[in-house]
């Protein structure tokens, strides 16, 4: 499932769980949001398309963070004029993610405790009791043979 929302101005194709930067909101980290300008919807291939929106459907959202985005150089020269400018700039956005989509939440996802992970990769790393690892030896290269170059005729008396 998926949709197609308006957010801050902008069209943002969204999905349960999945994390979206957007220009900055006016709201503090950590608040729900609701997204009520649903332009799209799609479920289990079925397509609503809004006219311009769809009434009833909502887009729910968590603010994440207030990030701020990479910096852009503008740049501008006009040749043999000698005019130059250098402009830095650095957008701000707010990261967000989408909860759920019309009531429907996201799946819960279950993170594993540091020390089953730890414990996973140090079994891992130690090799298995019996085996040989055989350490690879780098083919060597093939150089082809150069041919003599063929002789020109001398110039000389004739």
């Amino acid at each position: 499932m998926y949709a197609i929302v308006e957010i801050a101005g902008q069209q943002f194709k969204v999905e349960n769980g999945k994390k979206i930067f957007v220009h900055r909101l006016e709201s503090e980290e950590g608040n729900q949001m609701i997204f009520d300008k649903v332009l799209l919807l799609e479920d289990d291939g079925k397509i609503t398309v809004g006219e311009p929106t769809i009434k009833d459907v909502v887009v729910e959202g968590k603010i994440l963070d207030h990030v701020r985005g990479d910096k852009v150089i503008v740049f501008k020269k006009k040749r043999k004029k000698g005019y130059r400018v250098k402009n830095g700039h650095r957008q701000n956005f707010t990261q967000v993610e989408i909860t759920s989509i019309n009531g429907i939440a996201a799946p819960v996802r279950v993170i594993a405790k540091k020390e089953e992970i730890v414990a996973e990769e140090t079994v891992a790393e130690k090799p298995a009791k019996g085996k040989k690892t055989a350490a690879k030896i780098p083919a060597e290269k093939k150089v082809a043979a150069k041919k003599p170059a063929a002789k020109k005729p001398a110039k000389g008396k004739e």
